[in-house]
């Protein structure tokens, strides 16, 4: 494991002294240097480190970020923090009275737009919305209405609720989401993730007679992971 040697790279590298970052990160100045040093940090120090230095724990552990060229470290902290969701728009949402997000609906015509909508908050403004109190408070939700009969036994027309992914690292296999992208708009799918490796996503269909497709993680702008279908 790299991970003593690359939190003392990256704090260099942002010019931070052990004192700035430990007073940042919430922790001692002795502390900071052990991890640096030969001291393992605990999961939630490192949950932290991993966050305040903008790279996944999995490149703090396993890459030599030293020992590479300044354009392939460049290279990959890049694609790192924007798979992460880091690099991405903040998500334009709506909230109530008293300040608590609410449910826009995305109906197959609003569909149309939403691509070149999702970040505008006028337009998302403009969506019908409500509320749904048993879900969780601490996630954002979306409702979206399938198009077409490719996700059966889920049918045309059906209104499912969503929930945001900001950590495109987090996509389970065999799950369905909705994912957005440049060339497709707004898709209902089965994903597989091979973000890791190739830097895309298997699309595949419920309904057989829908070939499985990818699509590059470059391309895509949201992802949403299926919760529940309102009936």
């Amino acid at each position: 494991m790299y991970i003593h040697s690359n939190i003392k790279f990256l704090r260099k590298q942002k010019s931070l002294t052990q004192e700035t970052m430990a007073n940042a990160i919430g922790i001692s100045r002795s502390k900071l240097a052990g991890y640096e040093l030969n001291i393992n940090p605990p999961l939630e120090a490192l949950l932290v480190i991993s966050d305040y230095l903008g790279v996944s724990i999995d490149v703090l552990l396993k890459k030599d970020l030293a020992s590479l060229s300044e354009y392939k470290l460049r290279q990959l902290l890049e694609t790192d923090q924007f798979l992460r969701g880091r690099n991405l728009r903040i998500l334009t949402t709506t909230v109530d009275a008293e300040g608590r997000e609410l449910i826009e609906v995305v109906s197959q015509k609003a569909k149309a737009s939403y691509l070149a909508g999702f970040s505008d908050p006028d337009f998302i403004e403009e969506l019908p919305r409500f509320s749904l109190p048993f879900l969780p408070q601490d996630k954002k939700h979306r409702v979206f209405q399938v198009d077409g009969d490719s996700m059966l036994p889920i049918p045309e027309g059906a209104w499912i609720v969503c929930e945001y992914v900001d950590d495109w690292f987090s996509i389970r296999d065999g799950e369905k989401y909705v994912v957005v992208t440049e060339q497709d708009g707004v898709t209902f799918k089965i994903a597989y993730n091979q973000i890791k490796d190739q830097e895309r996503l298997l699309l595949c269909s419920g309904n057989p007679i829908y070939k499985p497709f990818y699509v590059m993680i470059a391309d895509v702008r949201e992802v949403w992971r299926y919760r529940l279908m309102m009936v």
